[in-house]
């Protein structure tokens, strides 16, 4: 490894630590160089704008994504244990994922390529293959509680061994389809 790609690398694992501590938009290229022991300009030099350094955080979580949404789960409860895994494995950048970057829809416009629009569609076809086609109210409302809750449950719980998590999110998320009726258990 060059001393460049050394450098890149602590850059990139400080970013992750500081957006999983404070947010996106509370950290600042200066913030990140500090962690690292460089200068503001140092860090600019390897990720300027500051969005190449989410971008290129995000980039393992979107591929793993696809294979997630790609892959042929058996039932709901293998997906949402896939989800789960996969929420726990990247809870260092879920906050970025889906706090940060994600945003509210009725707030601002989303322009179609950007990371915003990216998560969008990852958030969206999270929930389609969570509640199917034609989900009724009860299971819609299942399918945003339960991602509500994996959101905040990941994000609020960094100080805690991953296996717990996952234990403890799975437990949970599996909770929220318990009572469903067969008519709302769809996908």
């Amino acid at each position: 490894m060059t001393t460049a790609d050394d450098t890149r690398t602590r850059i990139l694992a400080a970013a992750r630590e500081l957006f999983a501590e404070r947010g996106y938009a509370a950290t600042s290229l200066a913030d990140i160089a500090a962690a690292v022991g460089l200068t503001k300009t140092a860090v600019a030099y390897h990720f300027h704008p500051k969005d190449r350094l989410a971008a290129e955080l995000l980039s393992p979580a979107a591929d793993d994504m696809l294979a997630l949404l790609g892959a042929g789960h058996e039932s709901r409860d293998d997906f949402v244990d896939a989800l789960v895994g996969f929420a726990v494995r990247y809870r260092s950048v879920i906050r970025l994922f889906m706090e940060d970057l994600a945003g509210d829809d009725s707030v601002s416009p989303v322009s179609p390529g950007s990371e915003r629009a990216v998560i969008r569609t990852f958030r969206d076809e999270i929930f389609a293959k969570l509640v199917g086609d034609d989900p009724g109210p009860e299971t819609r409302l299942k399918g945003w509680a339960l991602l509500g809750a994996l959101q905040w449950g990941t994000v609020k719980t960094m100080d805690l061994p991953e296996e717990q998590v996952r234990a403890a999110m799975l437990e949970s998320c599996q909770a929220i389809w318990r009572d469903a009726s067969p008519s709302e258990q769809g996908g």
